[in-house]
């Protein structure tokens, strides 16, 4: 074996979680995954009178509408599949003072491509950008049917900022606010220099036991994800606030069947 050279299938990493006290277990496989996965029913974190992630009809990946249409800086034609991209998946285990499970995550490396669903309960972040119509752009704030900004089952998103007006979800028509069933579809990514959508490595979704700050896979990052079910969905996309509001993100096809874009 002294003249073998290669990669283990698997990576075992300790990392020191630093001030916050926890220590971490990081399990990286060396594969890639592309795939194209639909699930019609999602629930997670279903307990105290609601649930933490509930979504249907979720999907990965999606199959391009039209000829030369461009996703991840490839060009597609009418009825290629347009896959999710993930490389590297890992868990990672996070373990208190008293070397207690305090939770635990599963993502990826290198991550993007498309993630549509219905979703009614969203727990986490959604990187999304939101222009105000004048060309102002805002980070998205996920809050509750009253537009009150929360990151655990979340039911709206919109924009909370002391410089725009505020949301109202109720309004008709709303304000700076539309619910979650708006948004069919996004990419999920990093935005590169010349427009396309590049990978990210701030995909996961997380179980806590207690408030995790957890470290990218650069250890560029870091992301504190609360108690509960934590989903951080990074993604490249700027949508226009109205256009969410009054028609909302469109449905990529995801069937082999085009349904529609607003088939749910």
């Amino acid at each position: 074996m002294g003249e073998v050279t290669g990669q283990a299938f698997m990576q075992i990493e300790n990392i020191d979680g630093g001030v916050d006290g926890h220590q971490f277990t990081r399990m990286t496989l060396g594969m890639d995954v592309e795939t194209r996965v639909n699930i019609d029913d999602v629930k997670a974190g279903e307990i105290d009178g609601g649930v933490d992630f509930a979504a249907q009809h979720l999907a990965l990946g999606h199959i391009a509408r039209n000829d030369g249409v461009q996703y991840n800086g490839r060009t597609y034609n009418k009825g290629d599949t347009v896959h999710f991209e993930a490389f590297k998946p890992y868990i990672e285990l996070a373990n208190d003072a008293n070397d207690e499970l305090a939770g635990f995550r599963m993502g990826f490396g290198q991550a993007r491509g498309s993630v549509s669903s219905l979703t009614s309960s969203f727990s986490g972040n959604i990187g999304l950008k939101l222009d105000d119509g004048s060309g102002t752009i805002y980070d998205a704030t996920l809050m509750d049917q009253n537009g009150q900004a929360t990151p655990r089952r979340a039911t709206h998103i919109g924009i909370v900022d002391p410089a725009a007006a505020p949301a109202d979800c109720t309004g008709a028509p709303a304000t700076n606010c539309a619910p979650l069933t708006h948004l069919q579809s996004l990419v999920v990514g990093d935005e590169n220099a010349e427009g396309t959508t590049g990978f990210t490595n701030d995909f996961f979704v997380g179980f806590q036991r207690e408030g995790v700050d957890w470290q990218s896979p650069d250890g560029a990052t870091v992301i504190n994800a609360g108690q509960g079910v934590f989903i951080n969905l990074p993604t490249s996309m700027t949508v226009e606030m109205s256009k969410l509001i009054n028609q909302g993100v469109e449905r990529l096809q995801t069937h082999r069947n085009d349904m529609g874009k607003q088939l749910f």
